[in-house]
């Protein structure tokens, strides 16, 4: 000891020491966790998405009282692959007009929807074909995508029963069930729909009559469109078709644009520009 009491430097080390060895022993008092951040421990869960509200903006996500969007289309199959160009009208849920501006061989081919009633138009042979309600599901233009996927007869909120499944941490959002409704006509018995907590659509996972998964389709890119933030990238990839997919990428995208009342006619069908 120093002459006024205080440990010396060799008694001061050989104190830290026994006080290591002591807090390492069995039977010792545990070590106190580390202070957490108080704004991190009192921050609340995410609350789940009002459902109802959520799928109204998903079906409205691409579409307005009236739009004017321009896309490209890309199919890709083990043999080939093949892009082109089109542009959309549409007025509030019951009339879109598709028309196809490239490449030149396919240029005026077009899809027509008012109500219930869908036509194509071709070309080629300058006939105009009814498509029928059966074909609603059928390939749109040799793509993976469907008729009704073009012109969006079906509806997220009124023709599916939908909950919040679980949280999903990354992305940051949620995972929804939605059941098909009794008498609805189609091929999805059910969707599984991951929403990012910003209210985009991130992945859907289709399920058959069967419950057979059918499709998976992947949204991403998100960019600012017509004021808008939505996801321009849509990618769709069948399942047990390997090699294949479609994808469709928004170039320009308006909303509450000026549409002619002549816009959704048979004859304008016809002039395919």
């Amino acid at each position: 000891m120093h002459p006024h009491g205080t440990p010396g430097p060799r008694q001061a080390v050989v104190a830290a020491a026994i006080l290591l060895v002591t807090a390492a022993s069995p039977g010792a008092a545990p070590a106190a966790p580390p202070a957490l951040d108080p704004e991190a421990a009192s921050a609340p869960a995410p609350a789940p998405p009002d459902v109802e509200a959520l799928l109204d903006r998903i079906d409205d996500l691409y579409r307005s009282k009236s739009s004017i969007a321009r896309m490209e289309i890309t199919v890709v199959t083990p043999r080939a692959t093949r892009s082109m160009r089109l542009k959309a009208w549409t007025r509030g849920e019951e009339e879109v007009l598709v028309i196809i501006e490239d490449p030149p061989r396919e240029a005026g081919t077009a899809t027509l929807r008012v109500g219930e009633n869908l036509w194509n138009y071709l070309p080629r042979i300058a006939r105009t074909i009814r498509v029928p309600p059966s074909m609603m599901l059928g390939s749109w233009m040799g793509t993976d995508f469907t008729n009704d996927d073009l012109v969006k007869e079906s509806s997220l909120r009124k023709d599916f029963r939908a909950r919040v499944e679980r949280r999903s941490q990354e992305p940051p959002g949620w995972w929804l069930t939605l059941d098909v409704k009794p008498g609805v006509v189609g091929r999805w018995a059910r969707i599984e729909l991951l929403v990012s907590d910003g209210q985009l659509p991130v992945e859907e996972r289709h399920y058959d009559r069967k419950g057979r998964l059918a499709r998976t389709i992947t949204f991403d890119e998100v960019k600012t469109l017509g004021g808008r933030r939505i996801p321009a990238h849509l990618m769709l990839v069948p399942a047990g078709e390997e090699g294949k997919r479609t994808e469709m990428r928004y170039l320009d995208l308006q909303y509450h644009a000026p549409v002619p009342d002549d816009t959704f006619s048979l004859s304008r069908l016809e002039r395919g520009r």
